[in-house]
């Protein structure tokens, strides 16, 4: 286990879905996320995997399957109304499985 990368795609994942949670916010008014916060928060998650994927040169294929497996107790945790614990859940879960993950090689230029 890469204990460097684990940290990194902790990092680069919270602060993606943060970011992207602040915006939606600012753009979106609360009543969507009671309707379509089940769509949404999924579908956010994957595309802030996608990324980490890309800064870290993860495959990007084997990244997404670590976040939707990262993210199944985190949907138990927003059933049983504690949204925030099943967020910290599936980042853990989430740099563990990127810590186990072959990196890719960058493209030069």
């Amino acid at each position: 286990m890469d204990t460097s990368l684990l940290w990194r795609s902790a990092l680069v994942q919270l602060v993606a879905v943060a970011a992207l949670s602040i915006v939606l916010a600012i753009l979106l008014p609360h009543s969507f996320f009671d309707t379509w916060g089940w769509v949404t928060g999924p579908v956010a998650w994957l595309l802030c995997a996608a990324l980490t994927a890309r800064v870290l040169h993860l495959p990007r294929g084997s990244t997404l399957l670590g976040a939707l497996l990262a993210g199944i107790p985190s949907a138990i945790c927003v059933l049983l109304g504690v949204h925030t614990v099943g967020e910290v859940i599936a980042v853990v879960l989430f740099a563990l499985w990127c810590a186990r993950l072959p990196r890719r090689r960058p493209v030069p230029a």
